[in-house]
């Protein structure tokens, strides 16, 4: 891989309850566990910040992959749902819901540049293979989850006994 960036952040503390500074200062956030999960939820959590990074990401190869097919994707959206579970005895484990929003194209154009963008995609193409990945593509005009018109599941690997 031809390195083009690197982001760099550290964190302090004590793990899902300290900070997470990036190394240029532009983000700065406390960290605290979900209450989901005990926690008092006065932070952000690492789920929180993969789906922001993914939804953003994703949403850049969206607009990518409208600019390879001449697809008008004004007033899209991505929304990354990003959950954690138990996947085994003291091991845990996440998966990503995507859901899609393109106004402008039919249901079948907006499927295959979704699909397009998962290809492109660095996030999708660091948890293929590793992790479930669905993507869900909105129908106009609600754009809301009830109004899903299709499901792409990318499986997981098997958790290791």
């Amino acid at each position: 891989m031809e390195i083009l960036y690197t982001g760099q952040a550290h964190a302090t503390g004590y793990g899902r309850n300290g900070q997470a500074r990036s190394s240029d200062g532009k983000l700065e956030v406390t960290l605290a566990a979900p209450v989901g999960l005990g926690g008092d939820g006065n932070g952000t959590n690492p789920e929180q910040l993969f789906a922001a990074g993914y939804a953003a990401c994703f949403h850049s190869a969206l607009r990518l992959a409208a600019r390879r097919h001449k697809a008008d994707v004004s007033g899209s959206t991505v929304t990354a749902n990003v959950d954690f579970g138990a996947v085994g005895e003291g091991a845990y484990g996440i998966a990503v819901r995507m859901e899609i929003g393109l106004p402008r194209l039919k249901p079948s154009a907006a499927r295959e540049l979704a699909e397009a963008a998962h290809l492109i995609c660095p996030y999708s193409n660091a948890t293929r293979g590793n992790i479930s990945v669905e993507l869900s593509i909105l129908a106009p005009p609600a754009m809301s989850a009830c109004s899903s018109i299709r499901t792409v599941t990318q499986p997981a690997m098997e958790a290791s006994a």
